[in-house]
């Protein structure tokens, strides 16, 4: 294997962390942000891009590779945490919000995995973290959601989080599934996909979904999130008062305000 070996276990179930297991001189890369807690002789160290042997030696290798990650809108950098000790030593990332983590071996699927811009929390250090192309550039860029794929390769573990319920769905030979672009997780290096143009405009313009969804054709295994962040947070957005509104307005707190004389501004 060119990847390290790393051993987790789960916590939790709505708000889940994975607490990752190290062997001395033993690497897990993770992004920036991830992490929850670790324990003492493990070193943090912040590198360009993924680490992995597939950017090069010099410096523009790996100024290439992360160049990469700002394509899909994340940072340049990513965070090592090694284990320094001579045992064994736990590092824990936690979920961005309520969701699911899904441990990947990807020696099991082909080396390959394909998931959403934000859907990555951590891997084996050796794990390449790089861009899928779409085959029509304009789709991936304007098809809702920011629909660009990382790609993840390599023959170690990753971790990827998906938001709400997360459901797998294996598709047959020539099985087609249409998701919200949002919706999808992640998916095998196998599955053909596109980005479509909802047809009719009185559906794309009053239907509540979107302009665009993803086609996914078999054979292969799709991962499929309930709650899309973006989702979660336009709610939130749209139920937040108006700038300047008083504490509590529309509530009991806020008629309570109103009787005892405050002044709303």
């Amino acid at each position: 294997m060119n990847n390290h070996e790393i051993d987790y276990k789960l916590h939790g179930d709505d708000m889940q962390f994975v607490e990752v297991e190290l062997d001395p001189q033993e690497t897990v890369i993770a992004e920036a942000g991830s992490l929850m807690m670790m324990d003492d002789q493990i070193r943090m160290d912040t590198i360009f891009g993924d680490g992995s042997e597939e950017q090069g030696g010099g410096f523009m290798g790996k100024l290439l590779g992360a160049g990469k990650r700002v394509l899909t809108g994340e940072s340049l950098f990513m965070t090592t945490f090694t284990n320094e000790g001579t045992g064994k030593k736990h590092v824990s990332f936690a979920s961005p919000y309520p969701g699911k983590i899904i441990p990947m071996d990807l020696s099991e699927i082909d080396g390959k995995l394909i998931c959403q811009k934000d859907a990555f929390l951590a891997a084996a250090k050796g794990v390449s973290v790089g861009i899928e192309f779409q085959k029509k550039i304009g789709a991936g860029f304007f098809g809702g959601e920011g629909f660009i794929m990382q790609k993840l390769e390599g023959d170690g573990m990753t971790f990827v989080h998906a938001g709400g319920t997360m459901h797998k769905r294996e598709l047959g030979v020539g099985e087609t599934l249409r998701v919200d672009t949002g919706c999808l997780v992640a998916m095998t290096g196998d599955i053909n996909y596109d980005v479509e143009f909802v047809s009719g405009v009185k559906t794309a313009l009053f239907g509540g979904e979107g302009l665009f969804f993803a086609t996914l054709r078999g054979p292969g295994t799709v991962w499929i999130q309930s709650l899309p962040f973006s989702r979660l947070a336009s709610r939130v957005f749209a139920a937040a008062p108006e700038r300047g509104g008083s504490k509590g307005e529309g509530s009991v707190a806020g008629g309570l305000f109103d009787i005892l004389g405050g002044d709303r501004k």
